[in-house]
C-alpha cells in the first residue's frame, strides 16, 4: 500500500518515454494518439482544439507530453484510489469503535460538554504531538522529544544567529570594500585621458628610440667591422690607451731636447767630410764677414750715407753672427 501512495514507477514512466522517443518521423498511429489525447484535455476544460501544423518535430514532442501525462494520470488515479480506500477503512473503523462507545454508554451524545470539550483538546494535542494514544507516558515521551527539537531548534538558532552576524560583518566589509572600489574607478576614470596622452607620447618616442636603436646598431656593425679591419682587440681597454697615451707624453718629454738638438744638425751633411768642408766654408764666411765689417765701420766715419744704409737699410748687418734679410747674407 505504501508503494502505491509513494507516486508512479519511474522506471516505468522512463521505459515509455524511451519507447515514445524511438521514433520520429510522421506516424498515423502516434498522430492519431496524439490527437486523441488533445482532445480529451481540451473536452475537459470544455474548449476545442486550436488548428496548427503538423510537422515531425511537433508529433514527436506531443507523443512525448501525451505519454508522461497519461503515466501521471495512471499513477494518481492508484494515489487517489488507495486514498479512498483508507478513507473507507477509517470510516469503518469510526463506525466500530463508535458502537464500542454507545455500548459502554461514553457516546458523545451521553458526556457533558466539558468532557467532550476536553477530548477534543486532548485529541488535538496527541495529533500535534504526534502520538497513537493519549496515556500519560506517550505525551511525557512526546514531550520530551519536542523538548529536545525544541533545544536543537534554539541551538540552531543560535548559530545561524552567529552565522548572521559573521555575513553581516562581511556584507559590511564588503559594502565598504565596494565604495572604495568604486572611487578607486572613479579616479582611474578621471585619470584615462592623461594616461592615454602620456601613452602617445611614449609611443612617439618609443618609435623615435626604435629608429635611433637601428641607426646605432648599424653605426655600431660599422664602427665594430672597421675595429676589425684595424686589429683592434677586446684587450685593448679605455684603460690601456690611457696609460699608453701617458707613456707617450712621458716618451716626448724625454725626446723633445734630442729632437731640439738633432734639429740644429738638419742642415749639416750626412757625410763627414762633407760636413768638414761646409764648416770650413762657413768659417771663410764668417771671416770675410768680419773683414767685411770692419772695413764698413771705418768708411762708415767718412761717409754719412754709408751710415744711413748701414744703419736703417740693413740693421742686422752690425751683427757680426746674424744673417741680413736684405742683403741674404752674412754683412756685405
Amino acid at each position: 500500500m505504501s508503494d502505491i501512495v509513494g507516486g508512479p514507477d519511474p522506471s516505468a514512466i522512463t521505459s515509455v518515454t524511451a519507447e515514445s522517443s524511438k521514433t520520429t518521423g510522421f506516424d498515423a498511429n502516434r498522430i492519431s494518439e496524439v490527437k486523441t489525447w488533445l482532445t480529451s484535455q481540451f473536452d475537459a476544460v470544455g474548449k476545442d482544439v486550436p488548428d496548427f501544423e503538423y510537422t515531425p518535430r511537433s508529433i514527436a514532442e506531443l507523443h512525448k507530453i501525451a505519454t508522461l501525462s497519461q503515466a501521471k494520470t495512471q499513477a494518481s488515479a492508484i494515489v487517489a484510489n488507495d486514498y479512498r480506500q483508507k478513507a473507507a477503512e477509517y470510516r469503518s473503523q469510526a463506525a466500530r469503535i463508535r458502537e464500542i462507545l454507545e455500548s459502554v454508554g461514553l457516546a458523545q451524545e451521553s458526556l457533558p460538554s466539558n468532557v467532550v470539550s476536553s477530548a477534543h483538546v486532548l485529541a488535538k494535542v496527541a495529533n500535534l504531538l504526534d502520538v497513537r494514544d493519549t496515556e500519560l507516558s506517550s505525551f511525557l515521551v512526546a514531550v520530551a522529544d519536542l523538548s529536545l527539537r525544541k533545544t536543537a531548534v534554539e541551538e540552531k538558532r543560535a548559530k545561524v544567529q552567529q552565522e548572521s552576524k559573521v555575513l553581516l560583518e562581511y556584507t559590511r566589509k564588503a559594502i565598504a570594500r565596494l565604495t572604495y572600489l568604486k572611487r578607486t574607478l572613479s579616479q582611474l576614470e578621471d585619470d584615462i585621458a592623461p594616461c592615454e596622452a602620456q601613452m602617445e607620447n611614449w609611443k612617439t618616442n618609443l618609435a623615435i628610440m626604435e629608429s635611433k636603436e637601428r641607426q646605432y646598431l648599424q653605426e655600431y656593425g660599422y664602427y665594430k667591422a672597421v675595429l676589425n679591419r684595424v686589429g683592434y682587440t677586446p684587450e685593448i681597454s679605455h684603460g690601456v690607451l690611457v696609460e699608453m697615451a701617458e707613456h707617450k707624453k712621458d716618451l716626448e718629454k724625454k725626446t723633445k731636447p734630442i729632437l731640439d738638438t738633432l734639429r740644429s744638425y738638419q742642415d749639416l751633411p750626412p757625410d763627414k767630410a762633407l760636413a768638414a768642408l761646409a764648416i770650413g766654408d762657413k768659417k771663410r764666411q764668417y771671416a770675410a764677414a768680419e773683414k767685411y765689417l770692419e772695413d764698413v765701420l771705418q768708411s762708415a766715419l767718412a761717409s754719412s750715407e754709408w751710415s744711413r744704409i748701414l744703419f736703417f737699410e740693413h740693421p742686422f748687418c752690425l751683427h757680426f753672427s746674424s744673417y741680413c734679410l736684405a742683403c741674404q747674407t752674412f754683412g756685405k
